[in-house]
């Protein structure tokens, strides 16, 4: 039976560079050279950073997403929602960072989302692609910028 579904997936990596450095890389919402499987990501918004911020990513499978920036704290953390082109009703995600020793700061990549309808295997199915999704790319950016 085909039902809505609501879950999380959360992912973190240590990354032994500057917060400065981190930061540089992740705050720049379409550079994703990082980003497992992402062949190109373009602006869809003049504004470049901060909210309001508009992205739209193409993956190598023909997938494309619209994401926009919906919370930023300059050195600390963005969260986006996802608008289209994914199986789900709502996305809202996180990527944060904080210092985890000198020269070294955690990422975390968090998210919320509830499903389009489908089956519990599905959505569990769709739960084992995003975790693994966000462990290859927070690999991807560790091994970027080490």
């Amino acid at each position: 039976m085909k039902e809505y579904y609501t879950g999380t997936v959360k992912k973190t990596v240590t990354i032994k560079v500057s917060k400065h450095k981190v930061w540089k890389k992740i705050s720049n919402i379409v550079g994703l050279d990082w980003l497992e499987g992402q062949k190109r990501t373009i602006y869809l918004s003049t504004k470049k950073r901060d909210v309001g911020s508009i992205r739209k990513i193409f993956f190598d499978n023909g997938d494309i997403v619209e994401e926009h920036i919906v919370g930023w704290k300059s050195n600390e953390y963005f969260s986006y929602i996802a608008v289209s082109g994914l199986p789900l009703r709502a996305y809202h995600a996180t990527i944060s960072m904080e210092q985890s020793g000198k020269n070294s700061q955690k990422i975390t990549w968090q998210s919320y989302f509830n499903s389009e309808k489908m089956t519990r295997k599905e959505f569990s199915d769709f739960i084992k692609f995003l975790s693994g999704f966000y462990q290859n790319s927070l690999k991807n950016l560790k091994s970027s910028l080490e």
